[in-house]
């Protein structure tokens, strides 16, 4: 059973994995809208996969004997300047969302919840992964600055991305 404070720190992070999604969604609905097909896919990728971190812990916290109580979603950003603010914002957000994930286990090491520590290092590595690809694609966008072929081929090397 989860002590009360790991608990709570858990149901949580689903709302911000969930409003991650949320979030990367946005982001992909403005990319449709500045036809450019490839970012939108990559950030339809990256909905997905916001949600499938929600849903392992949604999954972890039932495993552990805990009822999942969701939290309401707060709106995303809809409108944006550039494909390098979504970046920029995105890294941001990336960041954040590994702070909140060092604090819940912090939270777990002083309950001595030794399960939930060995569980979060799968976060743990994936926020160091995501953090670093958002970093790579905002820089390519900065180097590319307002060459639209370079944004293009950058478009067009996101668009295979395939997980």
């Amino acid at each position: 059973m989860l002590k009360k404070t790991v608990y709570t720190a858990l149901n949580e992070q689903v709302k911000h994995e969930f409003y991650s999604a949320y979030l990367y969604l946005s982001m992909a609905a403005y990319f449709e809208t500045e036809n450019l097909p490839g970012f939108a896919s990559w950030m339809q990728k990256q909905f997905t996969e916001e949600q499938e971190h929600a849903m392992k812990i949604y999954e972890y916290i039932h495993d552990r004997g805990g009822h999942v109580e969701l939290g309401a979603i707060d709106k995303p950003q809809s409108e944006f300047s550039s494909a390098l603010e979504i970046f920029e914002i995105s890294l941001e957000h990336e960041k954040k969302v590994t702070a909140l994930i060092h604090d819940i286990y912090t939270v777990a090491a002083k309950e001595d919840d030794l399960a939930t520590q060995v569980f979060l290092q799968w976060f743990i590595t994936e926020q160091v992964e995501e953090e670093k690809t958002f970093t790579e694609v905002k820089e390519l966008l900065e180097k590319a600055g307002s060459d639209l072929n370079g944004l293009y081929r950058i478009d067009a090397k996101l668009g295979k991305r395939e997980d």
